[in-house]
């Protein structure tokens, strides 16, 4: 059957489509490729805020850097339990949460140590450092959280939403 959404496309396939779009997904590739999205987002209020913080605000380019790190963590979190992720390993949502976070603040320390270094031994651009250190950091925060938090061991539970729709 042919619908409202143009001719050629059945309107089952769209809506189809865009449920598989909303909901989460059990595959590998595609949690790396929603989390990519996610976190890309969160980078470029990330580095939006650092470049602010430093150039504007006159904050040392550390404390900006961490500042801003720190800023996108709860909206990565509710995207990645809403929309990244499959399964949950914790059924407490507050520890799950404080896992989440503690992760992010490794990746924190491991971010600015990595700008420290790639600014101040490698004479990189503190903006270029910041990119070098944002690739190695996503790879980092997407295998922990991936490993301890949203993986289908023993006892994970699919996400509420994917329940609701099974």
């Amino acid at each position: 059957m042919e619908g409202q959404f143009g001719p050629g496309v059945p309107q089952d396939d769209f809506v189809n489509s865009a449920r598989s779009i909303t909901l989460t997904t059990d595959s590998l590739l595609a949690q790396f490729g929603r989390y990519f999205l996610v976190g890309g987002g969160a980078f470029i209020n990330d580095f939006a805020l650092l470049y602010v913080l430093t150039e504007f605000g006159h904050l040392h380019y550390l404390l900006s850097a961490s500042l801003a790190f720190l800023a996108g963590t709860a909206v990565n979190y509710s995207l990645s339990v809403s929309w990244v992720f499959e399964h949950r390993s914790v059924d407490n949502r507050m520890h799950e949460f404080a896992l989440f976070a503690l992760i992010g603040i490794l990746g924190l320390v491991f971010n600015a140590a990595l700008i420290w270094v790639f600014t101040e031994l490698a004479q990189l651009h503190y903006l270029g450092s910041k990119m070098i250190a944002a690739t190695l950091i996503l790879l980092f925060n997407f295998g922990a959280r991936k490993a301890l938090l949203f993986s289908a061991g023993p006892g994970a539970k699919r996400s509420a939403l994917k329940q609701s729709n099974a």
